[in-house]
């Protein structure tokens, strides 16, 4: 079965070219030229999309804002701007990478293609990072063969992360959604919590890595 990719692009040129590698590399495109079209999308019906940000209609933030507010569907950005400043923002809203063109449409399809392979939640909910077992159904966490006793809010934090592994998540959304700000806090007690879930998981505490101004990962790659 073709994995289903969302390219939204204005760009008739290079929308084209990229929809004929997308097709090449054995992806089924589906390509959406304005903001306004991309607002009527459902992301969940994809299992990638691809957002450039200078669109006509809706910015190309506003639409990563609105996929993001009930779908964990990872998002490539494609952008011409390369401050910083401007993928330290996309990062914070959602987005789980950042080409900046001009690009190599080989190195687009490289990096959909490692997004792609990077653990997803199994049927059954449970995610796997090294020695470290998440299930978000059975809200069940084993370090190996040992259970973790994890708080509710140490194991929403980590469930939170482990729905989109390897992607950077926001400091800002985990206090949000996560955290009661009458019992747990906002952002300034969030690294409280990271901090005392770290030493719970030991030496896969590690996994949970910080990502600077933006928020934490769930590290699904490499040793713990």
């Amino acid at each position: 079965m073709r994995h289903r990719i969302l390219l939204i692009e204005d760009d008739e040129n290079l929308g084209r070219q990229i929809v004929e590698h997308l097709r090449a590399s054995e992806f089924d495109p589906t390509w959406v030229k304005n903001g306004d079209d991309a607002l009527l999308e459902s992301p969940d019906d994809y299992e990638l999309c691809i957002l450039d940000l200078m669109l006509p209609g809706a910015y190309g933030l506003d639409v990563l804002k609105s996929f993001r507010v009930d779908s964990d569907v990872p998002v490539l950005i494609l952008s011409a701007r390369h401050d910083t400043e401007d993928k330290v923002r996309a990062l914070k809203l959602g987005a789980d990478d950042f080409v900046t063109k001009p690009f190599w449409p080989e190195e687009l399809i490289a990096r959909i293609q490692a997004r792609l392979r990077r653990p997803v939640l199994q049927r059954e909910g449970v995610i796997q990072a090294g020695e470290l077992a998440i299930d978000v159904v059975g809200r069940r966490v084993l370090v190996g063969e040992q259970p973790v006793e994890l708080t509710r809010v140490e194991f929403d934090l980590l469930a939170a992360l482990a729905k989109r592994p390897d992607a950077a998540v926001p400091r800002s959304w985990l206090a949000e959604h996560v955290l009661d700000p009458e019992r747990e806090g906002t952002e300034r007690t969030l690294d409280v919590h990271i901090s005392r879930l770290r030493k719970k998981l030991g030496a896969s505490g590690k996994r949970v890595a910080t990502v600077w101004g933006v928020g934490y990962r769930l590290q699904t790659q490499g040793e713990s």
